[in-house]
């Protein structure tokens, strides 16, 4: 659950400028790591007071590994990233908008013009320009400003929907002296549950619906209301699927699990979805994305969300539960008990639901062991799916391709054993949130799995990887192609080859300091994967390059 952090005693010494000052906060608030891309002056007042400053080769990815850190960090701690005022928050911009339309809280404090200069014409306003995609944005005016500022920046970062929160830094603040102690206490979170009425009759809509299913979202994880969820599903045997953001929420090995979905869908989730008599939706928004599941129109629909604008939104609702969804689950619960004591049998649906997936896996099965040359990337995935030790990795996709072969196979275990995304798809992505997952356990094998269109947004920063000791794995699906694309450029492919991409990444992977290797043969994926996971055991990033069919089928269930 999230809640404040740091020492909760009031002095904190500020050691002299409002840079200072900054960083105090910063280390109050248990802030660890500082991501960044020169120059901004929290990065030298971080570092003097041992808050580790990481430099990434692209704005992007900084935000991107910040963005891990606070999904995976435990007691609220948020992930942090600062630039240059200009070009570097320019290129930041894509970033932020990623964990804004993905709903993470980081900290995102831009460097800024001097106080004179922010609103001359052409200046690169960070406040007035990132405004769309942060929840709160406000520069900081002077030394006296601090505490307020930084006090409302956590409070919203912690409080209601979480998402970006920006803080203009003018540079010329920042060399101005802070006399004195610095009066800051940590945050507050506020939770709330809802109405009893409305409590009451979901209880009684659940117990009555004959063909349930549950659809959990991204606020199972940021509430940590796992046991809940399955609890709730246990007692009236119903079925769980889950949002993109929400995958790993619900133990996918469990009898009840249906999977996740988006674009890739599997035959569970697909038939759960379509035949519901009744869909329970906690900790999610709903929002209508081209990316993630189509809720059928019509459907019957409880839901229950942290933030009553969800309501109604993309998908209409016959119950509206606003409130934090572990306090919402367990007075669900109870309300449940209440009238229903005993718990329901599951074996009849987890039978259902292990025919249904045996079906749909049977049709799926010869890509997932195919021998072809090309290689399927549906082989590659399957193949390590059984090499790693699920329950000690942490696995995320990328954008197109890759998201869609690997959602509907991967099985996760494990809270946040899979980083989850989709409501928007920037390319690049997953390196930067394997990354950072890898930051706050050093212990588990983080894994990002890309296509050769992605790596050209970010792959740089394997460099990072390299510098920094981040010891993650990067697993490569190289068709030579945009082959999610050739369906809608057929033309412009022909003509002027506008979807080819070449390059020998392994090599690129290699001239950056990381293990890399490239794979043209079936039987060499597992040999070419336990020798890139040594490499990580060792310290070494790694890259393993699979050369694959320009595959353009997905599952749809």
């Amino acid at each position: 659950m999230r809640t404040g952090s740091g020492d909760t005693g009031q002095q904190v010494h500020a050691n002299g400028t409002v840079a200072d000052a900054i960083a105090a906060v910063l280390k109050r608030e248990g802030v660890e790591i500082v991501f960044g891309y020169p120059r901004n002056q929290i990065l030298e007042a971080a570092a003097r007071i041992d808050i580790r400053t990481i430099i990434v080769r692209q704005e992007r990815t900084g935000l991107h590994m910040a963005d891990a850190v606070s999904r995976m960090t435990k007691g609220g701690k948020m992930g942090v990233f600062v630039m240059q005022q200009g070009p570097g928050a320019e290129n930041a911009f894509g970033g932020v908008a990623q964990a804004f339309a993905d709903c993470v809280p980081v900290l995102v404090m831009p460097q800024g013009y001097a106080l004179g200069q922010m609103h001359v014409p052409f200046n690169f306003n960070s406040v007035r320009s990132m405004a769309s995609v942060s929840k709160h944005a406000e520069p900081l005016t002077g030394a006296d400003q601090v505490v307020p500022v930084l006090r409302r920046a956590f409070t919203q970062l912690r409080n209601g929907r979480p998402q970006p929160v920006l803080v203009e830094l003018p540079y010329d603040i920042l060399d101005k002296p802070y006399e004195g102690e610095l009066e800051y206490r940590p945050g507050k979170v506020a939770l709330s549950r809802p109405a009893q009425a409305e409590i009451e009759a979901a209880a009684e809509r659940l117990i009555a619906a004959e063909n349930p299913a549950i659809y959990a979202g991204q606020g199972v994880h940021w509430s940590e209301a796992y046991e809940e969820l399955q609890q709730l599903a246990e007692h009236l045997a119903i079925p769980v699927m889950t949002s993109l953001p929400g995958k790993s929420t619900f133990d996918e090995t469990h009898p009840l699990a249906l999977g996740s979905g988006g674009n890739g869908i599997n035959g569970c989730v697909r038939k759960w979805l379509d035949e519901c008599d009744l869909l329970f939706g906690i900790g999610c928004s709903f929002t209508a994305t081209g990316f993630g599941l189509k809720i059928p129109d019509g459907k019957a629909v409880i839901h229950a969300t942290l933030d009553p604008t969800d309501i109604d939104k993309s998908v209409a609702s016959e119950i509206a539960l606003i409130g934090d969804a572990r306090l919402t689950l367990q007075v669900l619960l109870d309300a449940v008990k209440a009238r229903l004591p005993q718990a329901r049998d599951n074996a009849p649906v987890a039978h259902r639901i292990k025919d249904v997936e045996a079906a749909w896996l049977a049709q799926w099965m010869p890509k997932c062991t195919q021998e072809s040359t090309p290689l399927s990337p549906y082989r590659v995935l399957w193949d390590l799916q059984q090499v790693v030790d699920k329950p000690h990795t942490i696995i995320t996709h990328d954008a197109g391709s890759p998201r869609d072969q690997l959602v509907p196979f991967w099985k996760s275990s494990a809270p946040h054993s899979y980083i989850g995304w989709g409501k928007s798809t920037q390319l690049g992505y997953g390196l930067g949130l394997a990354m950072g997952a890898k930051l706050v356990h050093p212990e588990r094998l983080c894994i990002n799995v890309w296509g050769d269109a992605a790596i050209g947004f970010t792959g740089t920063d394997l460099e990072t990887a390299a510098r920094e000791s981040i010891p993650i794995l990067s697993i490569l699906l190289n068709n030579q192609a945009m082959a999610i694309e050739l369906p809608v450029m057929p033309v412009a492919t022909e003509k002027y080859r506008s979807t080819d991409i070449s390059g020998d990444y392994a090599a690129f992977a290699r001239s950056l300091g990381c293990h890399g290797e490239r794979v043209t043969e079936a039987s060499e994926i597992v040999p070419a994967l336990k020798r890139a996971i040594a490499a990580t055991e060792a310290g070494q990033p790694a890259l393993v390059e699979f050369i694959t069919e320009k595959e353009t089928t997905i599952s749809r269930g």
